[in-house]
């Protein structure tokens, strides 16, 4: 497989530096003056933000998270020289979404303390897949309205994820089905904590304006 590997490593670090930017720290010390890593759940995500700041914060930083995922996959491989839709192609795009989700979760510009890379993760998947996305978004939305919980909402979303890319898409590439399938063992992961609370019925509820309004 003819692969311009020099492109591709250099593709992958801009996405994981991408991604690295951290959107809801450097927001909330611009324009609040605080960490929001030193409040609510001490996650730097835009649930945080919305937390801890308000819609008025949390909006411009969950845009700009999703954007951090969909850019680098929108744009990084039309220069590449792959054949668009190859398995080179496909490859490289998926990597370039693991690199941005990576670059969130464990941000240099931030002492790799960031967030859960639900937004990011959204971004890419919106990329690679957007009929699955929008899906995805729907269950979120919809678990989110009924339970007022935001990680059960991303985790349910992240379960669709693969579902629907098989049972709805019928995806035949393994290069995207076993995408689908790590990036949601990837969301799983971020909210094991998360899984505990909502076990124990600790997880906190937020309503639309971003407030707590149960749990710890």
């Amino acid at each position: 497989m003819d692969f311009p590997w020099v492109y591709s490593a250099f593709s992958v670090m801009l996405a994981y530096l991408a991604g690295s930017i951290p959107t809801a720290v450097w927001w909330g010390r611009a324009f609040h003056g605080i960490d929001v890593r030193e409040h609510g759940s001490r996650n730097a995500g835009a649930t945080n933000t919305f937390r801890v700041l308000g819609p008025q914060a949390g909006v411009p930083v969950l845009l700009v998270d999703v954007l951090k995922g969909f850019l680098p996959v929108r744009l990084l491989p039309n220069f590449s020289g792959l054949v668009v839709d190859g398995e080179g192609w496909m490859w490289l795009r998926v990597a370039l979404v693991l690199a941005a989700v990576l670059g969130h979760l464990y941000p240099v510009f931030a002492g790799f303390r960031g967030g859960k890379g639900v937004a990011t993760s959204l971004g890419g998947v919106l990329a690679v897949h957007p009929g699955a996305a929008l899906i995805c978004v729907a269950v979120f939305a919809i678990t989110f309205l009924l339970t007022r919980y935001v990680s059960l909402g991303s985790m349910l979303a992240a379960v669709t994820y693969p579902l629907a890319v098989v049972l709805v898409f019928h995806e035949s590439s393994p290069v995207k089905v076993g995408f689908a399938v790590a990036l949601c063992l990837l969301v799983l992961f971020t909210h094991r904590q998360n899984i505990r609370r909502l076990w124990r019925g600790e997880e906190n509820r937020i309503d639309l304006a971003g407030r707590n309004t149960g749990g710890p």
